[in-house]
């Protein structure tokens, strides 16, 4: 650590942390996270569901294969700053385009690195996710005082919409399909069913998934209505994932989810989209103390006693405990028990809390994409 630091991350309870910036100079405030991925720090900082939120990196490697734009999750990163044990490394892989710093400071994010990660988090496991504020300045001046002020300042996510600021502005047509070597991403050219994505802040790899599923896929705005959906006489409906308090964004998406609900349509829900099911199926979301947030997660189907190995992102979960006669809980977590996956009885709307397509080495949950596929299949015919 040098004699001054060139970056400093002070948590409400006046905690404060030293570090070497990186990436672009400034100040933001946040709520703080970890995450226990070894891979995907790029997709992980574009994942629109980080909005409003700093991550902890518990993998020491960060910045090691560099950037490449194949792998955002969205045009431009989304999560507020990285915390990071060592120092972002130099590049050192055949797809990288540009270095992760350089990347960070172009897109205005902020970076420390030369942080206990490990003590932080264990602060966050304990205290729950903190309000924090994370400032880079080069030249090591730092109001203390100012930046705790700051971080007690943030309101934090309860309460607020953050899927309205990530989602689309208008709707757009999708058709690329799964990364695969050699050639990339390929187009779907042969779709079986038509799709009604709705954008509460969707990474392009579920998009990817559903198109590689058989799909031609039409993404809405969160704001659409049942009408606007049903007007694109859809085989089946998606909800994407997304940022923010569930209960805020349902108060406009929860109408739409009814209004589609009184159709046989499939729909088929992650993240958010799985917390926007059951609202509108009458269950309750509860804010977590740390959240979920890593590539190792395990969960069970309650259904077939598989176990699965999941990407998971999300600080709210669905109270398995209101959720009403008609709706079954298809899967839970192994480690606290909490809900991961709903169905309802007899129809073919399901959704998952945690990441399907986002594949982190296992890709034990790609079957679920297949199963929407599968209901639109049965409906045809």
């Amino acid at each position: 650590m040098p004699a001054k630091p060139t970056a400093c991350l002070a948590l409400a309870d006046g905690t404060i942390f030293y570090g070497r910036g990186f990436g672009a100079p400034g100040i933001t405030t946040a709520e703080l996270c970890f995450n226990t991925a070894m891979t995907g720090y790029q997709e992980i900082m574009t994942d629109p569901s980080y909005a409003g939120q700093i991550v902890t990196f518990t993998f020491p490697h960060i910045g090691n294969t560099g950037v490449t734009p194949e792998d955002d999750e969205t045009a431009e990163p989304v999560a507020d700053g990285m915390v990071v044990k060592w120092d972002p490394t130099d590049a050192s892989n055949w797809r990288a385009t540009e270095e992760l710093t350089a990347w960070l400071s172009r897109r205005g994010r902020i970076g420390i690195g030369g942080v206990d990660t490990r003590r932080l988090t264990r602060a966050i496991r304990q205290q729950g996710a903190p309000h924090v504020a994370l400032a880079h300045d080069p030249e090591g001046n730092f109001d203390l005082d100012a930046l705790v002020a700051a971080a007690r300042g943030f309101s934090g996510l309860e309460g607020l919409d953050l899927a309205k600021d990530v989602t689309c502005a208008q709707s757009y047509h999708w058709n690329e399909m799964r990364w695969a070597w050699p050639d990339g991403y390929a187009p779907q050219t042969a779709p079986r069913h038509k799709v009604v994505a709705i954008d509460f802040g969707a990474k392009r790899n579920i998009l990817r998934c559903l198109a590689s599923a058989g799909c031609d896929v039409t993404v809405l705005p969160a704001t659409a209505t049942a009408e606007d959906v049903l007007a694109l006489q859809p085989d089946g409906v998606f909800l994407s994932n997304g940022p923010g308090d569930p209960a805020a964004t349902g108060t406009y998406a929860v109408p739409m989810i009814k209004g589609v609900l009184e159709t046989d349509l499939p729909v088929f829900g992650i993240c958010l989209g799985h917390q926007m099911l059951a609202l509108a199926l009458g269950a309750q979301t509860i804010k977590m103390n740390h959240g979920h947030h890593g590539a190792n997660h395990p969960v069970k189907d309650n259904e077939t006693g598989k176990v699965e190995i999941t990407s998971m992102n999300h600080g709210f979960t669905v109270d398995s405990q209101t959720l009403p006669d008609g709706v079954i809980e298809s899967h839970v977590s192994l480690f606290d028990g909490s809900n991961c996956g709903i169905r309802m009885d007899g129809r073919p709307v399901f959704s998952v809390q945690y990441h399907p397509e986002a594949s982190p080495g296992p890709q034990d949950s790609y079957y679920l994409f297949e199963r929407f596929a599968a209901a639109m299949d049965a409906r045809a015919a």
